[in-house]
């Protein structure tokens, strides 16, 4: 029996027989070119795995039992990114990118400055982002999907958020105290659009009371904000 190099997703994992969709079922089949007896490597983005036996090679159903399955140690992640509205295919990179790193949720922004896709359907957007993390979960074979939020006014966001904030902020420290991203309690990193969040976001982040509000510094050269979000989560991922 092999078992090819790739994990494959299934909403739900628990023991018993289950047909995977038509998108995992070509992969497995056509691309992997797995066949009855073969090994997948099952993840539910719940936080567990499992080694499926395949029952029936259907590239369009592909039939597999699950014998027993595993569930990751330790917690959900907590920290989140939000970010605003950028345009072209920016913001597909970005959850591209960030959603191989633990984080829970991206959620888009729509502030002052935002530079949302022209003549775009965002929810399209939306659904190519979450198909973005969905890759991205596989690939980096990691328990928990990022979920994919918005867009959302920021000022509503900010409103009804309760945890603390990570703002990039040319003032900040060039680093975080070890104890900012320990426990559970929720955990933002905020990043603006092109030019930065506005001077009335700015202090309305700086004023904000239902958790605590952290200032990061990401060096002395100006980046853009796809960028920018990258670097900040290695700052507070890793």
């Amino acid at each position: 029996m092999k078992t090819p190099d790739s994990r494959f997703f299934i909403p739900e994992i628990s023991v018993g027989n289950f047909t995977l969709d038509e998108n995992e079922s070509t992969h497995a089949v056509r691309v992997c070119r797995a066949a009855i007896g073969d090994i997948l490597q099952l993840s539910d983005g719940k936080g567990h795995y499992a080694d499926a036996i395949i029952t029936k090679a259907d590239a369009k159903a592909c039939e597999v039992r699950i014998d027993k399955f595993e569930t990751a140690e330790g917690p959900a992640p907590h920290i989140n990114l939000a970010i605003a509205c950028l345009k072209d295919d920016a913001l597909e990179e970005v959850v591209f990118h960030a959603a191989q790193t633990e984080i829970s949720t991206i959620t888009f922004l729509r502030t002052e400055f935002s530079q949302e896709p022209k003549n775009s359907d965002l929810n399209k957007l939306v659904r190519r982002s979450e198909l973005k993390s969905l890759v991205s979960l596989k690939q980096s074979k990691k328990p928990w999907l990022t979920k994919i939020e918005g867009p959302v006014e920021f000022s509503e966001w900010l409103s009804r958020y309760e945890g603390d904030l990570i703002l990039c902020d040319v003032d900040g420290k060039k680093g975080l105290e070890a104890d900012v991203t320990a426990g559970d309690k929720p955990l933002t990193l905020l990043v603006g659009p092109e030019g930065g969040f506005s001077p009335k976001e700015i202090a309305a982040i700086k004023a904000f009371t239902k958790g605590k509000v952290h200032l990061l510094n990401l060096g002395n050269t100006r980046l853009r904000a796809r960028t920018a979000a990258i670097i900040a989560l290695g700052k507070v991922v890793c």
